[in-house]
């Protein structure tokens, strides 16, 4: 046989034992939705985005409902500077003014969800784009931050208060893949709504989501192959973690890390099945995650009964 026919045979027995060692994880989650963040090196990488379309794609071919929920940070920053709005930021955390809200607007909804419909749909009429604000899916209250131990306000940033899954589920049963976009209308005290629009953290919107729509599983998508114990010691890697062993480790953590954590710990505690973190930067990681045993990021599972990679 010739050297080239024996590497392609080996090559398909190596891609049908793939589909094989997928089979058990398709049959198990089939039938359920998946919230998938999507955010990273993977939304500004060409390449990286064609492979995060190809994955949301396969996942509704494999039987899943996949909701894609995206944020847009390195798009905001752009449109900021070339606009020539200036951003102040304190502990951290930037300020948003009506003029920044208007831009983050735009460039979530306008900009960075057109092009990833744009990309799912080059595989087949699939997905539709929606704002937070559509049908007040996500409603929110205005947050503000603690400063040198004072009160600061941020101005049009919130947290996810209440969700409304009708937009999103007669989505789902009419087989589409929706895709959201993080900007949520306020509500004051009264659950009524105040007429403004609030900028919110993707990573908590994804896992408020997750929970409204009993999801089997949450997946955030990050520049990091997973969450570390001794972080920067790369050995330190943990691939799977309880949601009790997560409560006590969350307050030591990079700031960074403290909002996809901390959004994984609320979906789990609240009926997710499981959380993951994933490395965006490495194409279809997410597949890998959510079809093999081994898995390549962290997951975060209930306490109890069981928290081993293979349970998943």
């Amino acid at each position: 046989m010739p050297e080239n026919t024996r590497t392609d045979v080996g090559l398909a027995q190596r891609k049908a034992e793939a589909l094989i060692e997928a089979l058990p994880w398709i049959q198990r989650f089939a039938g359920t939705t998946m919230v998938i963040k999507y955010g990273g090196n993977a939304m500004v990488n060409d390449e990286l985005r064609r492979a995060f379309a190809e994955d949301i794609v396969f996942l509704r071919h494999a039987g899943i409902n996949p909701v894609v929920v995206h944020g847009g940070g390195p798009q905001i920053n752009k449109m900021l500077d070339t606009l020539g709005i200036e951003s102040e930021f304190r502990g951290g955390l930037r300020v948003t003014t009506p003029e920044a809200m208007d831009v983050v607007r735009m460039v979530l909804t306008g900009r960075v969800q057109r092009d990833l419909v744009g990309l799912i749909n080059s595989h087949g009429p699939y997905s539709v784009g929606m704002s937070g604000e559509d049908g007040a899916t996500l409603q929110a209250i205005r947050t503000g931050t603690i400063v040198d131990g004072l009160p600061v306000d941020l101005g049009l940033v919130g947290e996810v208060t209440r969700v409304r899954t009708d937009q999103v589920d007669s989505l789902i049963d009419a087989g589409m893949i929706p895709v959201v976009s993080t900007v949520a209308p306020e509500f004051d005290a009264e659950g009524e709504p105040t007429g403004a629009v609030l900028n919110v953290n993707a990573d908590t919107a994804a896992g408020a989501l997750a929970t409204a729509l009993g999801a089997s599983k949450l997946v955030i998508l990050t520049d990091v192959e997973g969450l570390y114990s001794a972080w920067p010691d790369k050995s330190s890697l943990i691939t799977s973690i309880t949601n009790d062993e997560l409560r006590e480790m969350l307050p030591g953590l990079e700031s960074g890390m403290i909002p996809k954590m901390g959004a994984c710990l609320d979906a789990v505690d609240s009926g997710v099945g499981q959380a993951h973190i994933v490395d965006g930067r490495e194409p279809h990681s997410m597949l890998l995650e959510i079809f093999t045993a081994a898995g390549v990021g962290t997951q975060v599972v209930p306490a109890a009964p069981t928290n081993q990679k293979d349970q998943k």
